[in-house]
């Protein structure tokens, strides 16, 4: 299907150059929703040329042109927009598993995706990194390519350029690829492919078509630099004056082909001043609270590292071990803070990954984060200085080998080294997944071990195992989890809690089709129950249900049904070993929805109310509205706002330090009203497909006040003991992230942020503004910190300086 060419096509957005004549096309898409089987309602002829040095994608895509919708959106964000698109998928090494895929939309708007063979079945509760976004679809990896778009009388036009440098496969004489073409057309919301993909059948790289008889391709050298300068101002408002501080950084990020299948990407002395601020809470939880990653680094083609579940990569370069421990000791002693950096300075980071000849898929990563050091000043104006993180190493080695079938067999290692005699971490993990020849079921095993040394030295482990039928209408699991009591991957991964087994079963119905009243149905049934494993004691029974359903014109609803139907150990809330605190049995019946997001305005939806406690006045209910405007084809903002209220919260009463209030051996609990509000504001003006100025706002408010208090009893149950007064908490959060991003030459980026957050020493009283509009208002008028920073980085490649010189 693919012609070879001595001379490319120039990338104007027209199909009149000599290179596209007599090349044979690409017909006949086949819907894949809202009506799969069906042929495409519109015509698309898609060409395929190649050269020595890069693969031309070419398609004509019939439509009426009033009917093409255009919106401009920001890179990599196409889906749910108002924009028609094409892509293109390459599975470079025809593993049916991992492909390279590239997006246009109507308005030159790129979006480039690396796709590999992750599988998370319903049931399994392993994988925690992948929570944030959709499981074997990477939008943060960004490659350097090209494209062009035209309207026509009687369509749209792309053309796209994608370097062989973008793209990694084997050195063949001949090469035999898979291949699919993707196009959407917003304005009935139909999405087909060229060879069809049922959505009766796992997993999309399977479904691709061919590309055969490539021939002579001479995989290029990858080398890029992405050198950076930033430059900005920051003060922050404290009790002992502000703080002010000029920022300056430069350095360099590099990606280096080793050979034809393997790069080494590089960062050198990485400014991550440009990312979007973490969304805290009040966690009232024994769990720390997980944060999705935002760094480009950590994102870009990590689908290797992450497979196996144990990688957070928040843990590199987060925030400094002794961190707070420096804010309290300022707290008790009347130390006035110098200095205590927030986040790890890492010296550089280096990824190394690729898949060779015989798909067996090899990664290696490595980080060197800097000794930190806080500053104090003693009343007396001495000044101390104590080191609140180490010189640490962190690594990681993933061998991840394809199988037929879909089926691969992965081995993980983390290891985290610190200086010093600190304490030095160590978790292997070995996964197997497997796939039947029809594709209808999996079958997956996996195991953990993790070791600690250091000041304390211990193992752990985690057993999972699960068997799903993965294609059809009706589709189903059952899996079993076990942690080991000692099980301690956090150095590089995350864990919530240790020492306990899980096991349960799913059951799913999908109707992939229209009928007389839905464009598609979603009903799944999960069954639920948590032992601790030493002693072995029963836990909580959970359930839950939802009903998802698609209405012919686009609107939306879901009925969600959860519950505990009966009292249950809470083994991890007192924050002590041995120590229970029994729960009461609740049910949770909630309506999600939304409206058709075609529309210029578009509205979402979520009621929810929790109760059946035995207990009186014990309700939970949460009130969560969204709203999205679309001006214009540049303009949109999109608000939401969430209000939760537990009228009955039982948890650990703390003391100042964060540690359990323990009282003539008995762990203090309190039943709590629990308020929260949350709201953010999002708002793009899109000024050209490569140039925009975004702005979030949010705001959360958590307010926490006790009524009663009990002692726990060694079974778990609690009775009445006096009040203890000082323990209510109020806590605000507020950010204001604004980036003007201009993609000023393909690769290369100006940056221009202002971030703007309450001072640490902000402090807003919720008892005299305990209503929400009041508490708002105050944000206004206590100190915030302030952060205007720019980012200058340039894209160098190699091959583009060979031609220069030649």
């Amino acid at each position: 299907m693919a012609v070879k060419v001595l001379q490319p096509p120039k990338l104007d957005g027209k199909l009149d150059d000599a290179a596209w004549q007599n090349v044979p096309s690409a017909i006949d898409f086949i819907i894949n929703s809202p009506d799969f089987g069906k042929p495409s309602s519109k015509r698309s002829d898609v060409k395929v040329v190649y050269t020595d040095e890069a693969i031309y994608v070419g398609a004509y895509l019939y439509d009426d042109p009033k009917d093409i919708r255009r919106q401009l959106t920001q890179r990599d964000n196409e889906k749910f927009q108002d924009a028609d698109n094409f892509g293109v998928a390459f599975d470079t090494y025809k593993d049916k598993q991992n492909a390279f895929q590239f997006i246009v939309t109507s308005a030159n708007v790129q979006s480039d995706v690396r796709i590999s063979a992750t599988y998370i079945p319903s049931s399994d509760g392993l994988s925690t990194t992948n929570s944030f976004t959709n499981p074997g679809f990477d939008y943060s990896w960004d490659a350097v390519w090209d494209s062009r778009t035209s309207i026509t009388a009687d369509g749209w036009i792309v053309e796209m350029e994608i370097p062989f440098s973008a793209i990694r496969f084997a050195k063949k004489d001949v090469q035999d690829w898979g291949i699919n073409f993707s196009r959407f057309v917003r304005k009935v919301n139909e999405q087909s492919y060229w060879n069809p993909v049922d959505p009766k059948t796992s997993g999309f790289v399977n479904q691709f078509g061919d590309l055969s008889g490539l021939q002579n391709l001479n995989p290029p050298l990858r080398l890029s630099l992405l050198p950076y300068l930033s430059t900005g101002y920051q003060d922050i408002p404290t009790n002992n004056g502000t703080i002010r501080n000029a920022l300056h950084s430069g350095g360099m990020d590099v990606k280096y082909g080793v050979n034809e299948s393997f790069t080494m990407d590089m960062t050198l002395i990485p400014d991550f001043g440009d990312v979007q601020s973490d969304n805290v809470i009040l966690n009232l939880s024994p769990f720390e609270q997980q944060y999705a990653e935002n760094r480009p680094f950590f994102t870009e083609g990590t689908e290797l590292f992450n497979k196996a579940g144990i990688f957070y990569s928040r843990r590199v370069g987060g925030v400094p071990t002794h961190y707070y421990d420096v804010l309290q000791l300022a707290s008790d002693s009347g130390y006035t803070i110098l200095k205590n950096p927030s986040a790890t300075q890492l010296y550089n980071a280096t990824k190394f990954s690729g898949r060779t000849k015989g798909n067996l898929g090899i990664g290696i990563f490595n980080a060197v984060a800097a000794p930190m050091y806080a500053e104090l000043q003693k009343p007396n104006g001495e000044i101390i200085r104590t080191q609140t993180e180490p010189l640490a190493n962190y690594n990681i080695i993933v061998l991840d080998q394809a199988l037929k079938n879909r089926s691969s067999v992965t081995f993980t290692n983390t290891n985290v080294t610190r200086s010093g005699g600190g304490r030095d971490a160590n978790v292997t993990a070995l996964d197997l997944s497997l796939f039947d020849k029809k594709n209808t079921y999996n079958f997956q095993a996996k195991a953990r071990y993790s070791a600690i040394s250091g000041d304390s030295s211990y193992s752990g482990y985690r057993l999972y195992t699960s068997l799903d039928k993965v294609s059809g209408k009706w589709q189903w699991g059952v899996f079993g989890d076990l942690e080991s009591e000692r099980y301690d991957p956090n150095d590089l991964g995350i864990i919530k809690a240790p020492n306990d087994l899980v096991y349960g079963s799913y059951l799913t119905f999908n109707q992939f089709t229209p009928n007389k009243y839905f464009l598609l149905r979603n009903y799944t049934v999960n069954v639920q129950n948590t032992y601790l494993f030493r002693p072995f004691t029963l836990g909580e029974t959970h359930v839950s249900a939802s009903f998802l359903h698609v209405f012919k014109n686009f609107w939306d609803a879901s009925l969600l049904i959860e519950s505990s139907p009966f009292w249950f150990d809470d083994f991890y809330e007192l924050r002590t070993p041995g120590r229970v605190m029994k729960r009461t049995p609740w049910a949770f019946f909630g309506v999600r929805g939304s409206t058709d997001s075609r529309k210029k305005l578009y509205i979402s939806y979520f009621y929810g109310y929790a109760d059946l406690s035995p207990l009186k006045n014990d309700p939970y209910y949460i009130i969560s509205n969204g709203a999205r405007y679309r001006f214009s084809p540049k303009f949109s903002i999109d608000i939401n706002g969430e209000s939760q209220h537990d009228l009955g919260n039982f948890g650990a009463v703390l003391d100042s330090l964060g540690n359990p209030v323990i009282i003539n051996d008995s762990s203090v609990i309190g039943r709590r009203h629990v308020t929260q509000f949350t709201t953010v504001i999002d708002g793009i003006y899109n000024f050209k497909a490569r140039m925009s100025l975004s702005v979030r706002i949010r705001h959360y408010w958590s307010k926490v006040s006790y009524d009663t208090f009990y002692n726990t009893k060694a079974d778990g149950y609690w009775v009445n003991r006096p009040y203890i007064p000082g323990h209510d908490e109020n806590f605000n959060a507020f950010n204001i992230d604004m980036f003007f991003t201009w993609d000023f030459r393909l690769g290369s980026r100006l940056i221009i942020g202002w971030k703007n957050a309450l001072g640490p020493d902000a402090a807003l009283n919720g008892l005299q503004y305990g209503k929400y509009v009041g508490n708002l208002d105050h944000i206004f008028s206590v100190p915030h910190s302030n952060e205007l920073s720019i980012k200058f980085v340039y894209y160098i490649d190699y091959n583009d300086l060979k031609k220069k010189k030649l």
